[in-house]
């Protein structure tokens, strides 16, 4: 989902990666430490939910008194049973993955889960021709920067207006590389924070985020081992200095508020714990490019399920759903990627990928029908915007999620086959910046230091140099509509005495950018087939189609939601 967002999975026919041989959950046994996530019940007393964690067996190891959320351990093997029957108690859930971010398309080594059908389809793509200056010259790569260009988010657009001074954006994610040359200059580390521990495997054994670089497997505040979140942070808001590319916000302040580990998965507790933070420090903006995992979707009660899963995804939702309002009455923006599952979330679909994480040996994902009833977090959740990603041709994205109703808005996230032969052009994705120590790690560099695939590219002023990466998806859309939003702070707001810099509010923003967002109707006709010619390692083609119907009026309809954002409309008040 990193609704990245990329969805691993089987959804309405559209396969993204490989998958399990399915089986029934497994059940914990007494003697067996494990970790659940318990949600404290509304308006009760923490001294209460407390002592039922105790009677049931559990420990607390970790705690979120904002929105009433722990992370117990316990060897009780009927714990969530006894702990689920207090009336202290909202819900309990096995503390797993809740999000998973969109593989990079060239990840090796540690990060080892399935691609995304997005981020698969980058593999072997080749660089076309792109325009390398502009009429007037911004940032070196400024003429790769299709993207930047679509939105009006320009030296010549919105930068003449608005620049976001002062406007704090939260960068839930992967973690955000801070020593990048093009991302340094605008990273508050001190304000930082990581919420995660590294994982060397899962309960089967498998690697998920291999072995830890640091003796506490906490990597710092200023650290990506996974290139997702520095390239969501770059698109943002890399400054205008000469050196490859201009966020959006060139001059807004970017704070990593990492809860996804260097795989790509996202834990409940941490995700909540980036939420209640950006709440209490004054982030403005969050980005949250991911979705909820183990289950792709939570339904409250589908018969697919047994009951204690059926109570492990109505927790997650509420637990969720908590923190996005607490950090909503802060004052924060939220803002979602609509998912890479080529999907209409209006209707029924089938999954066969959750859960996708095993927390117990042996435990894999089953096929589930999935009613429109059942919830995504956090794009559908309440106060959330969620975007869908379009091509360089404005189309809606070959792989984009989508749904009428569901849209709210949409901004370019790349489609390497809005082409006129429909065969990949790497340059059609979105090119933002890129770690330098996985380049290396990755093989992608020469003994020069120069690019060896067209996935990368490098770009020096005066020794220094920054290296930058092609991702699609819409992860990619969703920090371009983040961005706007931190204009729009930029120009409501007024100064926060509490935590400095500026403050607007949520709903104020949300008006902005629906307002100013450009009107994108449905194509004629408006079931839309998409064909793709896929290159095979033989080097021949093979054609493939995918067959969409975008739902709703000119104005506001499923494929584009109010429309694309407008970044010049935005820094300029319409």
């Amino acid at each position: 989902m990193f609704k990245y967002v990329t969805r691993a999975a089987v959804v309405a026919g559209s396969v993204a990666g490989l998958l399990w041989v399915a089986a029934s959950p497994g059940t914990a046994t007494s003697g067996q430490e494990r970790q659940f996530v318990v949600l404290y019940a509304q308006g009760g007393s923490t001294e209460a939910a407390h002592a039922a964690i105790a009677a049931a067996g559990g420990t607390v190891l970790s705690e979120n008194a904002a929105i009433g959320v722990a992370t117990v351990t316990t060897k009780s093997g009927g714990f969530q049973a006894a702990a689920g029957a207090s009336s202290a108690i909202a819900g309990v859930a096995r503390s797993t993955v809740i999000g998973r971010a969109p593989d990079d398309g060239s990840a090796v080594g540690k990060a080892r889960l399935k691609l995304d059908a997005a981020q698969t389809d980058l593999q072997g793509a080749s660089a076309g021709s792109a325009n390398a200056t502009e009429a007037k010259k911004q940032e070196p790569l400024a003429g790769l920067q299709w993207d930047m260009q679509q939105i009006g988010a320009t030296a010549d657009g919105s930068q003449r207006y608005e620049q976001g001074t002062g406007v704090r954006v939260g960068i839930i994610d992967t973690g955000v590389d801070g020593t990048h040359p093009d991302i340094a200059h605008n990273f508050d580390k001190a304000l930082s924070r990581n919420f995660t521990t590294d994982i060397p495997v899962d309960a089967n054994g498998a690697t998920v985020d291999g072995p830890c670089e640091h003796p506490s497997c906490v990597d710092p505040a200023d650290e990506d081992d996974n290139g997702h979140g520095t390239h969501v942070a770059s698109e943002i808001a890399s400054p205008v200095n000469k050196l490859g590319i201009a966020g959006i916000a060139p001059k807004a302040t970017i704070v990593n508020l990492r809860a996804g580990q260097d795989s790509g998965f996202f834990f409940l507790q941490p995700t909540v714990d980036a939420l209640t933070y950006a709440g209490d420090h004054g982030i403005d903006v969050v980005n949250m490019s991911f979705y909820v995992d183990p289950w792709l979707f939570n339904c409250p009660d589908n018969p697919a399920d047994s009951p204690e899963a059926q109570a492990e995804q109505r927790t997650v939702v509420t637990a969720m759903q908590r923190a996005l309002d607490y950090a909503y009455d802060h004052g924060v923006t939220l803002v979602a990627a609509a998912g890479n599952g080529a999907s209409d979330y209006s209707k029924t679909l089938v999954d066969t990928s959750s859960p996708d994480f095993a927390d117990e040996p042996g435990e894999a994902p089953y096929e589930r029908t999935i009613p429109a009833s059942c919830t995504s977090m956090p794009s559908e959740g309440n106060h959330v915007l969620a975007v869908t990603s379009t091509g360089i041709s404005k189309r809606k994205a070959y792989y984009s999620d989508f749904g009428n109703g569901y849209a709210d808005l949409s901004a370019p996230g790349g489609d390497v086959y809005d082409t006129a032969d429909n065969k990949r052009d790497i340059t059609k994705a979105v090119l933002a910046a890129y770690p330098k120590h996985l380049a290396e790690e990755r093989g992608q560099l020469n003994p020069d230091g120069t690019p060896n695939t067209p996935n990368v590219v490098e770009s020096c002023d005066k020794q220094i140099c920054g290296y930058y990466q092609y991702l699609q998806g819409t992860s990619m859309a969703s920090p371009h509509a983040a961005g706007v939003a931190a204009l729009a702070v930029s120009r409501l707001g007024v100064p926060d005495s509490v935590n400095g810099g500026k403050k607007a509010s949520p709903a104020a923003v949300e008006q902005a950018l629906r307002g100013t967002a450009t009107d994108t109707p449905c194509p004629t006709p408006a079931t839309f087939t998409y064909t793709r010619q896929v290159r095979q390692p033989d080097g021949s083609f093979v054609t493939v189609t995918s067959t969409q119907t975008c739902e709703g009026s000119p104005t506001n309809n499923g494929f584009f939601g109010d429309g694309i954002v407008d970044a010049t409309k935005v820094a300029r008040g319409h």
